[in-house]
């Protein structure tokens, strides 16, 4: 950027730029409190509003966090690694592990929020599933927090004549979970396929998840085969973007 380019920035922006550069070079180390907006106007010699908005500007990339009555930090990185491939992989599950096992490590995933109904399918899970429209499917949704921050929903959907009256209605699917019950009833899952796309996150999204503002959200449907065309569960997962790498490993 040329020195002409930075004098057109609105201030909140140069300041923003110069707070960056010092948290990438380590001049500020993850944790560490950034200059608050009283230091921002003495540095800068700007308004209070200017130095809001450039604090701001780094909380919507994801470079700091506010706390409540304590200031602004820069945030303490430390992503979920999703491994998309061996969290799938038949000797996950198949051995009583949770394929969320595979992302956290020894950190505290839990599910603090759980509901599960019996509906009636409309047009576009009916059709991922190869149902007729208006079948009854069972409807799995899920809040899953790491560390005491929520970083992702999930609702997943099998046809309800294919798992009704087994583990898979209940909140506690069991050992392995839900492919290791679908296995039990002759219905392996042998290929699976993920869709990922992003956007802004809705309202409620954002409340349950507890999204900074500005930060998207990582959308991931998944569909497991338990044969050529035979669709036995779709997954939509919503993923807070910040918190996740997604990895994935493969032979060439």
């Amino acid at each position: 950027m040329t020195d002409q380019d930075s004098a057109r920035q609105p201030k909140y922006q140069r300041i923003a730029d110069e707070l960056r550069t010092a948290i990438q070079s380590g001049a500020f180390a993850p944790g560490d409190r950034l200059p608050g907006e009283n230091d921002l106007m003495t540095t800068y010699e700007v308004a209070r509003m200017t130095a809001r908005q450039a604090l701001s500007v780094l909380r919507n990339e994801g470079l700091a966090e506010a706390r409540k009555g304590a200031g602004v930090f820069v945030r303490v990185f430390r992503p979920l690694r999703r491994r998309g491939i061996p969290r799938l992989s038949g000797e996950q599950w198949s051995n009583g592990r949770s394929v969320w096992s595979a992302d956290v490590e020894d950190r505290d995933l839990v599910v603090d929020q759980i509901e599960v109904a019996e509906t009636a399918a409309g047009a576009r899970i009916a059709g991922a599933l190869n149902l007729p429209p208006g079948a009854p499917v069972c409807v799995r949704s899920r809040r899953f927090v790491l560390d005491a921050k929520p970083v992702l929903l999930s609702v997943s959907y099998l046809s309800a004549d294919l798992v009704r009256g087994t583990p898979i209605t209940e909140p506690d699917t069991g050992p392995g979970g839900t492919y290791a019950r679908l296995t039990e009833l002759g219905h392996r899952p042998v290929r699976f396929r993920e869709e990922i796309r992003c956007r802004m996150p809705t309202a409620d999204e954002s409340d349950r998840l507890a999204l900074e503002f500005g930060t998207p959200v990582v959308l991931i449907g998944r569909t497991a085969f338990s044969g050529p065309g035979t669709a036995v569960e779709l997954n939509e997962m919503t993923l807070d973007s910040s918190a996740y790498v997604l990895e994935y490993d493969f032979d060439a």
